[in-house]
């Protein structure tokens, strides 16, 4: 089968270098094999998703060398590329589900003390058992049918999870009418022939039920492979609270992108302490999963 990978970001902001670093491991999984790559723009949320955070995206990424074969940008075959326009898609899954609305409230749903609780909270069954309240917002929940959803990634292993005390009954649709992201990335993915997706390992966990919807809408399955998160001094994830750089800023603060690539490359481990700039196309042929190691980010040449 051929290969298809896909890098698929918010446009909620600027792009820092962890976000860059997944990007290049994703493109680097597929153009090692000789697959294909899509670029596809997640922007569900009509409040924070801004057009002009997708141009950035778009102008960053090719000037790491990264490039796709589809895209917002460059069409394809199996757009369109933004989620905001593929609307009917998840509403035909949705229609293939067995869901209910629920009009539970956070706080109410935090207050809840019989609620089980696996790897996160597991919904109550509260508008399942009593039906929603009216005159309030309702979200759409999936009455996910019983079972274990297991995921395999090789770095990772296996995660099992029990659906009806691990996973529960979970939002398709939210309150304000936005697809919740499990249901559009499983209908995209299959939609646009994805068959790997290299993503950050913060999303492990939430693999297991995305593989239970693949198997409940008999949608094909991927091959999964969560990377390591570059970190904060802290050890919590890098992101711009934290002063994270973002590539725009090194863009047109006239930083050379090969040298960015090399640090984003030695901190995967892709790379030699004593490489100091590379171009990302030059990292194919080398590239194989079992490389890849949590490391330190470094800008600054290391010798």
């Amino acid at each position: 089968m051929a290969v298809v990978g896909r890098y698929a970001p918010s446009p909620s902001g600027r792009q820092h270098l962890g976000n860059a670093r997944t990007a290049l491991l994703a493109w680097l999984h597929a153009r090692a094999q000789g697959g294909r790559f899509v670029l596809r723009i997640e922007d569900l949320d009509p409040i924070r998703c801004r057009a002009i955070h997708e141009r950035t995206v778009i102008e960053d990424l090719r000037w790491l060398g990264i490039d796709w074969d589809e895209g917002p940008d460059v069409g394809g075959g199996h757009g369109p590329y933004r989620q905001s326009e593929r609307s009917s898609h998840y509403a035909e899954a949705l229609a293939r589900l067995d869901t209910f609305a629920c009009t539970c409230t956070r706080r109410e749903l935090r207050d809840a003390a019989a609620a089980p609780h696996g790897v996160e909270p597991v919904y109550p069954g509260t508008c399942l058992r009593h039906g929603a309240v009216a005159g309030r917002p309702a979200a759409i929940r999936w009455h996910a049918p019983p079972g274990r959803a297991r995921a395999e990634d090789p770095r990772m292993g296996v995660l099992e999870q029990d659906v009806a005390t691990e996973i529960g009954d979970f939002v398709l649709r939210r309150g304000d009418g936005a697809w919740a992201y499990q249901l559009a990335v499983v209908v995209d993915d299959a939609a646009m022939g994805v068959t790997d997706v290299v993503r950050g390992e913060d999303l492990w966990t939430s693999t297991p039920r995305q593989v239970w919807l693949q198997r409940a809408l008999q949608l094909p399955s991927v091959r999964y492979l969560h990377v390591p998160l570059l970190l904060a001094d802290g050890g919590d994830k890098l992101s711009k609270r934290h002063g994270a750089p973002d590539i725009a800023a090194l863009r047109e603060g006239g930083a050379d992108p090969q040298r960015v690539v090399a640090a984003l490359a030695r901190s995967a481990g892709l790379v030699s302490p004593s490489i100091h700039a590379v171009a990302a196309a030059a990292l194919v042929a080398d590239f194989a999963p079992s490389r890849i190691v949590d490391g330190p980010l470094s800008l600054e040449p290391t010798a």
